[in-house]
């Protein structure tokens, strides 16, 4: 995307949460190496539980571009790995939202948007992260987390 000034601008990185699930006979094999290497995700690791020749887990929080994170996650299952993402969906009270557009400016992957020409809020499931960022920006608390369980 282009600035005014012709300044490429890059939107900040993304971040999401994610439990990796490993198989003993992938224990061994360099995940957080090849998401920094080959997609350009960050892998911060927040708690893990790892011994060789066994299996393990590790609760990450990926950090990229949206589409790069998509990538990576889908390569993770590629390799046999099972991923536990968010535990809920975010939902849009219609009836309370009056689109004055304050949760947009802190969705940080454009799940949040408003624009012309009616400048009503549009919400792309797709693209939600469930980071929760939405919920307190709300005034009417017109936005909410519904539990689903695991994914």
């Amino acid at each position: 995307m282009s600035g005014q000034n012709g300044l490429t601008h890059r939107q900040p990185p993304v971040k999401h949460r994610l439990t990796i699930h490993f198989p003993s006979e992938a224990v061994h094999q360099p995940i957080t190496y090849r998401l920094a290497v080959d997609f350009d995700v960050a892998a911060k690791i927040l708690r893990a539980q790892i011994a060789p020749n066994r299996s393990g887990t590790m609760v990450v929080e990926l950090s990229g571009d949206i589409d790069e994170l998509a990538a990576a996650e889908l390569w993770l299952e590629e390799q046999g790995l099972e991923l536990d993402r968010a535990l809920g969906e975010i939902r849009i009270d219609r009836q309370r939202c009056i689109d004055c557009g304050l949760c947009t400016s802190v969705c940080p992957s454009g799940a949040l948007s408003s624009g012309q020409p009616d400048w009503r809020l549009s919400f792309d499931a797709q693209r939600c992260l469930v980071c929760e960022q939405c919920i307190p920006s709300c005034p009417l608390e017109a936005i909410d987390l519904v539990l689903t369980g695991r994914c």
